[in-house]
């Protein structure tokens, strides 16, 4: 793979097949763009039709090139495309990037036609990328192997965002939007169609790029989970923040599923809680996406979540002030002592947090270099934030103030420091390259300083090292909730103690041997859900309760479901108290396989709050999952109520994903549905169990 993108973004030579003198053609933009940026390598065109293409020798064919290109790009049409793949196949060229549209977004002629150019490559070694792509480019070597129009005015400069995009036109949009905000670029891609080379591989070789800080990602979905989520985690250890674009909103699987599991997941709420368990920043607008890489490109993250907030308008404080609370930020109080101190100097000043100097320090910056310093070396801020309004861009004022600030902030250099102001682009650029983060809009500040902050959060974190679990043998088709149990009790699932009864009188001998009241439930592979037969009987609480409810299920089991396999019926002790959550796994199309925990009841049959995680995970990480329901309180005890066995869920949440990972490919979906988390040191006890097997 380092070969392939070596040769795809840092080429000593590159073929253009299908180059135009017209340098405003697909053909000729490439041509065009190399040279007025400088390129230093080589540069074939390829046509046969004109012995020269904008002022350099062109050949007739790939054969006829004077050396073997490390990469080519190929402008023709799809018609003309494989046979220009064969041929660099042929001649060893090692990459090639294919703008034409016309392949498997087109339909099953197209789908056919972009097998035999991955086929072809793939026979030779030759990497592909594309179709249906704008290319890469490498501002740091003047490479740009892209059509983009967006580089008709000016070129991008070299700088820390690298973006990898599924689509071509988005990547061309963010990184215009990029570079209009002051950002560079260290590498850019597209992957199109995706015929060889993925987001998740470029993924991965963008994070492992030295000159790249942050990378903008968008895509619609994802080929390969595994090396998807290797790129995640591998961005998280590096401590390179990704802020990912993913469109797409449907629902999945939950027509086809009999998991309930299932039915709570869609594609994307399984993707947004992925890219949270990895510290992967989902951008909701590209405005925001915008925002919060230009924080990041920085490298640099605030030590701690407390903000110090200096402005001279109360409202627009208090407005900041709400929105870095929003963000997760803390906006905790300056010191008693620290505020008298403020109010001596200021008497109608507000020196709590936000520090409002009032319009005085516009008049008297004395008092504004007061605040400030006073804020930062009292406050045990680890963000300083002002509001500055359109000072910054006055032709009297706005030297002295940024001077002022400067000053102020001297000795404070490692902390965050980040301001909005309204002023043109080059006094904006004056702040940014004294180490300010300058934003219009305060909301926007305070989301990207919440991004820094949960970046710095999961960078901290240690890897999630769960051990491997052996695979289990699996049986032939679909199990009864006796079969799911027994299959799961070798995973370390816990459940009651019960008895499968094959009729009346054996569940009043199992009920009596358990002690009542007692629970009583059909036991069928081939009945998913007990309760529409009315396969349920609950607190019984004596032999003739248990001998007519058994001989009740029995008789609707078989008027209701004539076809069922029946094994009898379920006897199990009732289990009082507790939390009653729901437990699952899912096998997300795109994600594999992923556990869901939420709170049961209400909270899950009309709130739907619940979070997923993939599998496998450790314990500390589905702590950190159960903390993102919104529910989590009643977990810890509200009301009087005791705190619940969290450690034990959790256990069970990652002993539960270690045996998904294990049968990723047996296994489509699993529910635990209830569950009781018992009071603390008590345990977890999953009352109900159902596994989803793939069909034979």
């Amino acid at each position: 793979m380092r070969d392939a993108f070596d040769a795809l973004f840092a080429p000593a030579s590159v073929a253009l097949i299908g180059a135009s003198d017209d340098a405003s053609r697909i053909g000729g933009r490439p041509l065009r763009y190399l040279r007025e940026a400088g390129f230093k390598g080589r540069v074939l065109p390829v046509n046969p039709k004109r012995e020269t293409v904008q002022g350099l020798p062109a050949y007739a064919s790939i054969a006829a090139l004077p050396e073997v290109p490390d990469t080519a790009i190929l402008a023709l049409p799809a018609a003309a495309t494989l046979q220009a793949v064969e041929e660099c196949a042929a001649r060893g060229v090692r990459s090639a990037v294919i703008f034409s549209a016309g392949f498997a977004e087109t339909g099953h002629e197209g789908e056919a036609l972009q097998a035999r150019l991955t086929a072809t490559a793939r026979e030779a070694g030759m990497r592909l990328l594309g179709p249906n792509c704008l290319g890469v480019f490498n501002p740091a070597l003047g490479y740009y192997g892209t059509f983009s129009v967006i580089l008709d005015r000016e070129m991008i400069q070299p700088g820390p965002v690298g973006i990898v995009s599924q689509s071509g036109a988005y990547g061309a949009h963010v990184a215009h939007l990029a570079r209009a905000r002051g950002l560079g670029i260290s590498q850019w891609i597209t992957t199109g169609n995706e015929a060889d080379i993925d987001v998740a591989e470029a993924l991965i070789h963008m994070v492992r790029q030295s000159d790249t800080r942050v990378v903008m990602a968008y895509a619609e979905g994802v080929r390969d989970r595994d090396l998807f989520i290797e790129a995640l985690e591998t961005a998280r250890q590096l401590h390179k923040p990704i802020v990912f674009m993913k469109t797409g909103r449907s629902a999945v699987g939950a027509a086809a599923a009999a998991s309930h599991t299932a039915a709570l997941a869609g594609s994307d709420g399984v993707f947004d809680a992925v890219l949270r368990q990895y510290g992967v920043h989902r951008a909701a607008t590209t405005a925001e996406q915008i925002d919060v890489a230009y924080a990041a490109a920085s490298g640099r993250f605030p030590a701690g979540d407390r903000v110090g907030i200096f402005t001279m308008s109360g409202g627009f404080g208090i407005q900041l002030a709400d929105d870095l609370e929003a963000a997760g930020l803390d906006v905790a109080p300056m010191p008693e002592d620290a505020q008298k101190e403020l109010l001596a100097l200021l008497p109608y000043a507000s020196p709590r947090n936000p520090v409002d100097a009032t319009a005085q320090a516009v008049s008297d910056l004395n008092v504004l270099k007061a605040c400030v310093r006073t804020m930062m070396e009292r406050g045990g801020y680890d963000a300083f934030t002002a509001i500055l309004g359109t000072g910054p861009g006055s032709k009297t004022y706005a030297d002295p103030l940024r001077k002022a600030l400067m000053e102020a902030l001297a000795g404070h250099e490692g902390s965050i420091r980040a301001l909005t102001m309204s002023a043109p682009v080059e006094a904006q650029r004056r702040y940014e390259a004294d180490g300010f983060l300058v934003y219009e809009d305060g909301s926007a500040l305070a989301h990207a300083l919440g991004a820094l902050a949960r970046f710095r959060k999961a960078f901290a974190r240690p890897a999630s090292t769960p051990a491997p679990m052996d695979r289990l043998p699996l049986p032939a088709g679909p199990l009864s909730e006796a079969g799911a149990k027994a299959l799961l009790r070798q995973a370390g699932i816990q459940f009651p103690a019960e008895h499968l009864a094959p009729d009346a009188e054996a569940a009043v001998q199992a009920a009596e041997a358990l002690g009542y009241p007692v629970v009583v439930k059909i036991c069928s592979p081939d009945i998913a859900h007990k309760t529409e037969i009315g396969g349920v009987a609950v607190n019984l609480k004596d032999a003739a309760a248990v001998r007519q409810a058994t001989a009740d299920i029995l008789a609707r089991a078989r008027a209701k479901a004539p076809g069922a396999r029946i094994e009898g019926v379920l006897v199990a002790p009732m289990v009082p108290g507790g939390v009653e959550v729901i437990v699952g796994v899912t096998r997300d199309p795109v994600l594999g396989p992923v556990v869901m925990a939420g709170l049961g009841g209400i909270f899950v049959e009309v709130l739907k709050d619940v979070t997923f995680r993939a599998a496998p995970f450790d314990v500390a990480e589905a702590h950190r999952m159960l903390r993102e329901i919104r529910g989590y309180a009643l977990l810890e005890g509200v009301r009087g109520a005791e705190p619940a066995d969290i450690d034990a869920l959790a256990q069970l949440l990652s002993d539960l994903s270690r045996f998904a990972a294990a049968h990723r490919d047996g296994v489509v979906g699993i529910d635990l549905n209830p569950v009781r988390v018992l009071p603390k040191g008590q345990g977890v006890i999953a009352l109900d169990a159902l596994i989803e097997l793939e069909a034979p």
